[in-house]
């Protein structure tokens, strides 16, 4: 386990996997998603759901991709969402992040930028990578700033990339280096 100011992050269970089930099948939680792998999760029966995690999560290669589930601090921990990288790159030594809280009580209130920084720490230290990366759909204001409070800049937008609710939206790439990163 990795251990935050705010969360803890953990090996994902069968039941957590489970929970992000009925997150994406939110309207408002799904349309933050929307641009990420996650909408193949939304709209299928539950058995879809427990037949992903035996084939994904379970026989993850360790080496490339690392999936977690962000676990609230104190006496009654609560699962809040999930957290991860993958395309890691270990000559160049970067890889790629993403994040999402399902659980809507916990948004706004530093959970998600306590999550993100305690990933890209280990990423930095324990890993020793040099470069963080993720890319987010520019309708997601609220994530893009909780990015940059954790030393993202962007780096990059690709133009109408991403068809969310009706409407194109542009996919802002963003980066970090270990020398920025302040935990």
């Amino acid at each position: 386990m990795i251990t935050g100011l705010k969360v803890e992050l953990r090996p994902v269970s069968l039941e957590d996997f489970k929970r992000t089930y009925g997150w994406l099948n939110d309207e408002e939680t799904a349309k933050l998603e929307a641009d990420s792998g996650f909408f193949r999760h939304s709209h299928v029966p539950i058995e879809k759901i427990e037949d992903d995690y035996e084939k994904a999560i379970k026989k993850l290669d360790k080496r490339e991709v690392g999936e977690f589930s962000i676990y609230t601090l104190g006496d009654r921990p609560k699962h809040i969402g999930l957290i991860g990288y993958r395309e890691l790159n270990i000559v160049s030594r970067r890889c790629t992040v993403g994040i999402g809280i399902g659980a809507k009580e916990y948004w706004g209130q530093g959970y998600g930028t306590d999550a993100m920084k305690t990933l890209i720490h280990y990423l930095f230290q324990t890993m020793n990578l040099n470069r963080v990366q993720l890319d987010t759909w520019s309708g997601n204001v609220q994530a893009i700033r909780s990015y940059e409070k954790c030393g993202f800049v962007v780096e990059g937008r690709l133009r109408k990339d991403a068809f969310i609710d009706g409407n194109y939206y542009d996919t802002i790439v963003m980066g970090l280096l270990k020398e920025e990163f302040q935990y």
